[in-house]
C-alpha cells in the first residue's frame, strides 16, 4: 500500500509552497491553466477555504465554506488528460443546456478547455445553482485559509506522453 499523508497544512507559506509543488509536476499549459483557473475561482469565491489533494488519480482543489471536504460544493481536479470543474451534487442541478457531463449519482463536471469557460453564462448559472446548495453556505465576509489535505506518495503521471 502506498504511503499517504493526511496531516493538515494551514500555514499559510508551507501551504503555498505545497502547492506550487504540485502545480508544477503538471506540463507547462496545463500550469498556466491551473493558475488561471485558480485564480477565476478565487475571484468568484473569496470567502471559500480551499482544500487540496494531490492523489493518485488527480490534483484537486475543493471550495469549502469549512474545512470539511464534504461541505465543498466545487472543485477543481486536474490530470494529464485535462482539467475539471466537479459540481458535488451536480446530478440535482438543472442543467438545461446539457453543459454537465458524468452519469454518477452524485457528482458531474464540465472540462475546463480554458479558464473563461468559468465565466459562462451557463456555467456561472450551474456554479450559483451549486453555491445556493450548500450547506453550510459560504461565508459572506472574510478571506478562505488554503488548506494542504493528503499528499498521496504514488501518483499517475501528471504530464502527457
Amino acid at each position: 500500500m502506498a504511503e499517504r499523508s493526511t496531516k493538515k497544512t494551514a500555514d499559510p507559506q508551507s501551504a503555498a509552497a505545497q502547492l506550487k509543488s504540485f502545480i508544477d509536476k503538471f506540463d507547462e499549459k496545463d500550469r498556466r491553466l491551473i493558475r488561471a483557473v485558480r485564480a477565476a475561482m478565487r475571484k468568484r469565491l473569496p470567502t471559500a477555504n480551499e482544500l487540496v489533494w494531490d492523489n493518485y488519480n488527480f490534483f484537486v482543489i475543493g471550495y469549502s465554506p469549512t474545512e470539511k471536504p464534504t461541505d465543498a460544493p466545487l472543485s477543481i481536479g486536474a490530470r494529464a488528460s485535462g482539467i475539471n470543474l466537479f459540481f458535488i451534487h451536480g446530478a440535482k442541478l438543472k442543467d438545461p443546456k446539457k453543459r454537465l457531463e458524468g452519469s454518477g449519482k452524485q457528482t458531474r463536471f464540465i472540462r475546463l478547455p480554458s479558464a473563461e469557460v468559468i465565466s459562462e453564462p451557463d456555467v456561472e448559472a450551474l456554479i450559483a445553482q451549486a453555491l445556493e446548495r450548500s450547506e453550510p453556505p459560504m461565508p459572506e465576509t472574510g478571506k478562505g485559509k488554503l488548506i494542504i489535505r493528503s499528499v498521496s506518495a504514488k501518483q499517475r503521471p501528471r504530464q502527457k506522453g
